[in-house]
């Protein structure tokens, strides 16, 4: 296993990315190792962080301004050779359908909800992980 999950962030509202941190905790499930999270405020900076870090699941926040997650979503998985998993936190439950045309691998409405953060967090990491084994 691992040493760490590394999870990338993307918000531009810091509230949101602690809303984030907070219900993702140390450690979203016993049988994963602690996470780590990359916080990004721009999708240069998602990008660059994508270039730089391995990161195993992407956080994108679907009510982000200018560059909004849906978008930045579909954008990945055009341009990010094996990209990792995305959870898309979307504005409301009508929204889903977007979420499926960005090609989110799970999406959950604002504001997070920790238990359920946590199970989505948690499941896309062992796809990530299994995947890499």
């Amino acid at each position: 296993m691992q040493p760490t999950v590394t999870v990338l962030v993307y918000s531009d509202d810091a509230s949101t990315r602690e809303q984030v941190r907070l219900a993702g905790g140390r450690r979203p499930a016993a049988d994963l190792p602690p996470v780590e999270y990359l916080e990004c405020a721009t999708l240069p900076a998602v990008l660059r962080t994508l270039e730089e870090h391995r990161v195993d699941v992407c956080v994108l926040d679907g009510e982000t301004a200018p560059a909004g997650g849906m978008g930045v979503c579909r954008q990945l998985k055009d341009e990010v050779f094996r990209c990792p998993p995305v959870l898309l936190l979307i504005g409301r439950p009508q929204d889903a359908w977007l979420a499926t045309w960005s090609r989110a691998d799970a999406a959950l409405t604002h504001p997070v909800d920790p238990v359920a953060f946590a199970d989505a967090l948690a499941g896309l990491a062992r796809t990530r992980i299994t995947a890499d084994a």
